[in-house]
């Protein structure tokens, strides 16, 4: 059986330091006025960034799951 550091500490590494470098990305675009909330393509855009990052999170979680335990 793995360990922890084996399977989880990746994981959260791999989505807490991309989560803070995703963040940052948003907010410097937002900062710099390249997204305009206003409209509703950059609305648009903006909520398919954030569900491809939890999408993508989620599915690293299953498969993880699956891996370890079926």
């Amino acid at each position: 059986m793995p360990t922890f550091y084996e399977t989880w500490l990746p994981y959260i590494y791999l989505y807490g330091v991309g989560g803070i470098f995703f963040l940052s990305g948003m907010i410097l675009i937002r900062k710099s006025k390249a997204l305009n909330l206003n409209k509703k393509r950059h609305r648009f855009w903006k909520n398919v960034m954030i569900f491809g990052f939890i999408y993508f999170m989620a599915i690293h979680f299953i498969m993880t799951i699956a891996a370890l335990y079926w």
